[in-house]
């Protein structure tokens, strides 16, 4: 369904650096150009840091850090938390910004700066509870555990979730006592920098936040290899994933990667195909699908597979799709004309190997990188959108007999993000959530991350957590301490 034309989009903010406290430009004259997603137009340019860039923001952060570890930790909270209040005051302002150059309806945009500050709010609580522990012993002696933050971090995010992704690596961290240099995405580089400025502006010491921006290999390479860095946080590709932690590794660099996802979803035939059917569709279409959690493997029992496919359908092609700055638009473009024309490929491949396109199955005539929800049915085993991860509006329809089979091919690929299930049935829920493998696993619902809970995949989808007590704990070092009382 089509949206009525675009309104006026908002002045897109120059973009610089900021390093120890200040904002900059940097020391070279590189730039790179930000693209409007909705019109294909050039808003603005990101400032490409150098190498005297990057060692003066590793310097700023080791000089941070040391200051911030000192620091009490409700005098630390309270710096937190005005960042949290400072972020719900601008999400008016922040969250067209964050449609502009990304793309994603206004009202996720919005959505997304809330849950970015309720992240924070998360970790600054539990921060104040990192707590240590005495173990008993004798009684000239007090043996103790306590943990204290890793040190400086070095983080790399992507662009699908512009404020949503950096909060979940910056919160944790500075919750627990790190500084941290943050490299965000050069595709939506204004919303981490309204991030940022809600930080410099609660009051945050100079140093303890960095933000970079330029040539991702350049800045991975130079950041980790610095004896500054201290732990590596990284959401990405599989392939980047693990180049990263290579290089993590020959410095022992503890890390997280949160990494791809292609998630599976069984429905069972006990449940409602129409009601599992809207509920899947309101999942799948999230940012454009354009989510690493994103359900992108329908396998459906063969008894509801024509009726969860018709419901499937009718939702999608009832999506409102357009500008994101529009009012009712549901679904916008996708991030860039690459990732269109790499949804175009695994849809072409499908079709050429015999799947039929039940709805959808072009990009949609006019400016931008808009392509229309997608649905495909009678998908062969060997088409490339069941094997690699499609980051789109894509939905592969596939029919199963046996749970068994269902399960196998789920559980086939080396991915382990996220998966769902539908039924009502006990016995069958206990199974599929004994069996199936990722990290996180939905029950007749398609939801998404939350603060209070840990986030990460199994297998090759990654490492370490984010959210919950979880999510803190990867910044923190156990230190054992044995405190003789007399010698």
């Amino acid at each position: 369904m089509p949206a009525s034309a675009a309104v006026e989009a908002p002045v897109y903010p120059p973009i610089q650096l900021y390093i120890d406290g200040a904002w900059t430009d940097g020391s070279g004259s590189r730039r790179e150009p930000v693209y409007d997603p909705a019109t294909g137009e050039v808003v603005g340019e990101v400032p490409v840091a150098e190498a005297a860039d990057l060692d003066a923001a590793l310097a700023a952060a080791d000089r941070g850090w040391r200051a911030w570890r000192d620091t009490g930790v409700e005098a630390r909270s309270a710096i937190l938390a005005r960042a949290a209040d400072l972020l719900r005051e601008r999400a008016g302002q922040i969250g067209p910004v964050m449609t502009l150059e990304s793309g994603k309806p206004l009202r996720e945009a919005t959505g997304e700066v809330q849950r970015a500050a309720f992240q924070l709010d998360w970790n600054i609580e539990e921060g104040r509870r990192a707590y240590g522990r005495i173990i008993p012993t004798g009684p000239d002696e007090m043996l103790s555990v306590v943990h204290q933050g890793v040190g400086p971090v070095a983080a790399f995010t992507a662009w699908n979730f512009p404020i949503g992704g950096p909060m979940r690596k910056i919160a944790a961290a500075l919750a627990a006592g790190c500084s941290i240099v943050i490299k965000a995405s050069e595709e939506v580089p204004a919303t981490a920098v309204a991030l940022v400025r809600a930080f410099h502006d609660a009051g945050l010491p100079a140093g303890v936040l960095n933000l970079v921006f330029g040539v991702p290999a350049e800045i991975s390479t130079h950041l980790i290899a610095s004896p500054i860095t201290r732990f590596v946080a990284f959401t990405g590709s599989i392939p980047v994933g693990k180049h990263l932690a290579g290089l993590a590794a020959q410095r022992m660099l503890p890390t997280i990667m949160e990494l791809g996802g292609h998630a599976p979803v069984i429905v069972c035939p006990d449940v409602d195909p129409a009601a599992a059917a809207r509920s899947c569709v309101r999942g799948k279409f999230v940012n454009a699908g354009q989510v690493c959690t994103s359900p992108s493997r329908f396998f459906v029992h063969e008894d509801i597979h024509d009726a969860f496919t018709d419901a499937f359908v009718t939702a999608a092609e009832q999506l409102v799709v357009g500008n994101g700055l529009d009012a009712g638009v549901q679904m916008g473009p996708l991030s860039s004309q690459r990732r269109r024309q790499a949804v175009a490929g695994l849809v072409a491949d499908a079709t050429n190997l015999g799947a039929r396109v039940a709805t959808g199955g072009t990009a949609l005539a006019g400016p931008g990188w808009f392509y229309a929800p997608t649905v495909l049915t009678d998908v062969p085993a060997q088409a490339r959108v069941l094997r690699e991860e499609p980051f789109g509006p894509i939905a592969p329809i596939l029919r199963y007999a046996d749970l068994d089979e269902a399960l196998a091919q789920a559980n086939s690929l080396p991915y382990g993000l996220a998966a769902y299930c539908f039924t009502h049935r006990a016995d069958l829920a206990a199974r599929l959530t004994r069996e199936l493998e990722a990290g996180i696993l939905s029950v007749n619902h398609v939801g998404g991350s939350v603060p209070q809970a840990p986030s990460g995949g199994f297998k090759e989808s990654g490492h370490g957590r984010e959210g919950g007590y979880e999510g803190l704990a990867d910044y923190l070092e156990t230190k054992r301490i044995s405190h003789k009382l007399a010698i």
